[in-house]
């Protein structure tokens, strides 16, 4: 079980001459298995929201829940994907894809196993034997989802993970993306800056307001998952729908309507 209970969690990061709140008593609680995408203006907090659910951040007052236990480091069922990457550049393709099972202590045999597994589903099977540096941006994204697909999380956290790829390649990946959780129904929490991204991976979209970060509105986005729905009015709805929630909280500078 992966539910996650945000309770009045607030993050103040200590500086050398100043204090810098991230996020101010925020409060969310997302289903076992729901997919949820969170979006705010830039400096919102929305990446140390989601550092906090990982256990890499520690609150400075409220607390996190995952499966009712407090998080209080990283957990093994959950997976983080980053906008770099994350990759070695020494090790093979194979062997990045290993490196959570490997932290994980997972006998070799099983690691083998699911790294075969993983690579085979995002389309990197015969590239194993290569290295990051001999892969497109799309390929390494790919990796990156398969070192996280290796884990059996239930519960993938993703930090603008497409964001530095050009339109086709996102696109694509947003299917990919989409497609594994149909198969797996893990828990999923994406932070982008994308209107459209937000849309179309989360079937509830979180809207922050400016820092120090909080809940502004949480929009239904029941259709999400359907077949065509990029290609639906409900979608051009909903885009329209977060578009003018993000203006509201001054997303788009000065003179957004």
């Amino acid at each position: 079980m992966a539910r996650v209970d945000v309770q009045g969690l607030s993050v103040t990061y200590e500086g050398v001459d100043r204090r810098v709140g991230a996020l101010n008593a925020l409060d969310l609680a997302i289903a076992d298995g729901e997919p949820i995408a969170i979006i705010g203006p830039s400096g919102c907090g929305k990446s140390t929201l989601l550092l906090a659910v990982a256990g890499l951040v520690a609150p400075t007052s409220g607390s996190v829940r995952v499966g009712g236990e407090p998080v209080a480091g990283p957990r093994l069922h959950t997976a983080l994907i980053l906008q770099d990457f994350g990759l070695l550049p020494w090790k093979t393709v194979m062997h990045n894809a290993a490196l959570g099972l490997e932290i994980r202590h997972v006998p070799a045999p099983e690691r083998a196993r699911r790294v075969a597994e993983a690579l085979a589903r995002v389309g990197l099977a015969e590239f194993a034997g290569a290295y990051p540096g001999e892969l497109s941006g799309g390929m390494r994204q790919r990796l990156a989802v398969a070192r996280a697909l290796a884990l059996e999380a239930d519960l993938l956290l993703m930090d603008e993970p497409l964001s530095a790829l050009d339109a086709l390649t996102r696109e694509d990946l947003q299917g990919l993306l989409l497609d594994i959780w149909r198969q797996r129904g893990h828990t999923s929490v994406l932070v982008t800056h994308s209107i459209e991204e937000a849309v179309y991976l989360g079937r509830r979209v979180v809207v922050l307001t400016p820092r120090p970060g909080r809940v502004a509105a949480i929009v239904e986005n029941p259709e999400m998952g359907d077949d065509d729905f990029r290609d639906t009015p409900a979608f051009y709805e909903r885009c329209a729908e977060l578009r003018r929630l993000l203006a509201a909280e001054g997303a788009f500078g000065e003179g957004a309507s």
